[in-house]
């Protein structure tokens, strides 16, 4: 079922994944009429999890929420996983970008941190990033004494 946390594109429940989970979140409030099957981020939520299913993407949870304060660039994807920068992209088509959504799905998968520069993120996606937020840094260890990033200082284009 769409919008179900536990739904997973590979058919697996959550507790059956084994490791990351992987997660992808589409403000259902986005753009359109007062009926909610009408509704942009619907048609996108839907679309986007029909695809990925199709694509046989890495496994992801698909999930649509009802707002994510992008109201001025709907419609809104999250994407976010364990251990990896999280990504909001804005202005998103439902009739154009799921295409390039499943191509950064499989992208996102394959990156270790989650980084990468917008230059290599799919073309359909560029310009269309409203925030990269890093992933919650590891717990503080006499190793590890502060909590500033461990990624270096970095180009404010990616």
């Amino acid at each position: 079922m769409i919008g179900n946390p536990n739904f997973r594109t590979d058919g697996t429940s959550r507790r059956q994944a084994a490791g990351r989970t992987h997660r992808i979140t589409v403000c259902t409030s986005c753009g359109g009429g007062p009926e909610d099957a009408r509704r942009e981020g619907n048609r996108l939520l839907a679309g986007l999890a029909d695809a990925l299913k199709a694509d046989g993407c890495a496994p992801y949870e698909v999930a649509g929420v009802r707002c994510m304060a992008g109201c001025k660039r709907p419609c809104t994807v999250a994407f976010q996983a364990t251990d990896k920068a999280s990504y909001l992209f804005g202005e998103i088509d439902p009739d154009t970008d799921i295409p390039p959504l499943v191509a950064f799905a499989a992208q996102y998968a394959r990156l270790d941190d989650g980084w990468c520069s917008q230059g290599s993120r799919p073309a359909g996606l560029i310009g269309k990033t409203l925030a990269r937020i890093p992933a919650l840094p590891a717990p503080l260890t006499p190793d590890r004494p502060n909590l500033s990033s461990d990624r270096p200082n970095e180009d404010p284009a990616r």
